[in-house]
């Protein structure tokens, strides 16, 4: 139900009752049960419970700089968000998660940019409409704060920064406290690079908003801090129409993965063309490189015609052409075809249109 509702609630207030009206009826449809007895309370709770069911999900950027109390502060978050009335699943993504040592991660260049990589695909992974994500790393980079943004704004969930503002020699204690009782620490030339090198966030910009500044020396790092308190309250509060204080992020054709309506859409636009560019392979093979006229691969099928011969690499680039551009048309039209017999009728008008006249 929060699938179907959930076009419906990012949409403009003009159209949102339309769509609401077809979710709904789509909905109910699926239980068997007629559009004509849905009543005005069932359709409104099931409106409310498509809306809860949207809101549960989120991306939490933890940043700092190293030795800041960052691992504290996403536990923290963690556990108060277990002991709040969200009902989502809440998983850090952190180094730890994959046996990762910081100083090896953090070595040079390429070995940042590696790590920075799998957490980024971790995180592309898990984002989903029942889970919060808390990313518990450095995220020193303001460009990878914003490809974090990125993920977010793609699955349409609300997203939030968590900055744990430390001094540097704070930061420098309690990396010696560390060493001291033998537990991870960073080098010191790594530890004085990602100092340097640290871009603190700013809540003018779109991936650092809305900003959560935590003071661990200061005020310590609890439950009851009062960054970690704001910034519950923003990732469970129930959004309505009336909610101005949480923004839900939302997606752009750009950011969007191509729609289609059956599962195998995918397979069988894949499979389909392939089968295509098979016959026409034959067909030439046993033609000598002649020109080839009139290759019919059903009797329900349009007769494909070629002016000339194609070779393979040709083919190829054709087919993948075709399956991109059915793809992006179906960002704003209708989804591309889930069986193989149309998904072939598409293919070889489109050869012929190509291909008849070359």
């Amino acid at each position: 139900m929060g699938q179907l509702l959930q076009p419906c609630l990012k949409s403009k207030p003009r159209v949102r009752s339309c769509l609401l009206y077809t979710a709904l009826h789509r909905s109910f449809a699926s239980f068997s049960l007629s559009p004509a007895k849905v009543t005005p309370s069932l359709a409104a709770a099931a409106v409310h419970q498509g809306a809860q069911d949207f809101i549960q999900m989120a991306l939490v950027v933890i940043c700092g700089q190293p030795c800041s109390g960052k691992s504290t502060a996403a536990l923290c978050l963690s556990v108060a968000l277990k002991e709040s009335e969200s009902n989502s699943t809440i998983r850090i993504i952190d180094e730890a998660s994959f046996h990762l040592d910081r100083n090896q991660s953090y070595a040079d260049m390429t070995a940042e940019k590696n790590l920075r990589g799998v957490l980024r695909s971790e995180v592309d992974r898990s984002v989903s409409r029942d889970n919060i994500i808390i990313v518990d790393s450095l995220n020193s980079i303001k460009g990878y704060r914003y490809e974090l943004w990125c993920l977010a704004r793609a699955a349409g969930i609300r997203y939030c920064v968590l900055f744990c503002d430390a001094e540097e020699t704070q930061c420098k204690k309690w990396n010696e406290q560390h060493r001291e009782k033998c537990e991870a620490t960073y080098d010191d030339a790594i530890f004085e690079d990602l100092i340097r090198r640290f871009e603190k966030p700013d809540r003018r910009n779109r991936w650092d908003s809305p900003l959560f500044e935590l003071f661990p020396y200061k005020d310590g790092i609890q439950k009851s801090s009062a960054a970690i308190v704001d910034a519950i309250s923003y990732l469970t509060k129930k959004v309505d129409s009336k909610t101005r204080d949480v923004k839900i992020l939302q997606p752009t054709i750009a950011t969007q993965s191509a729609r289609f309506s059956e599962a195998n859409s995918l397979y069988e636009l894949d499979r389909a063309t392939q089968e295509v560019i098979n016959v026409i392979v034959e067909a030439q093979s046993q033609s000598i490189g002649g020109p080839l006229n009139g290759i019919s691969l059903s009797q329900e099928l349009p007769t494909l015609n070629m002016s000339r011969s194609v070779g393979l690499p040709e083919l190829r680039r054709l087919r993948r052409t075709f399956i991109k551009l059915t793809g992006q048309t179906s960002l704003s039209g209708p989804p591309p075809p889930s069986d193989a017999e149309s998904a072939k009728r598409m293919f070889v008008d489109y050869l012929n249109r190509e291909l008849g006249t070359a």
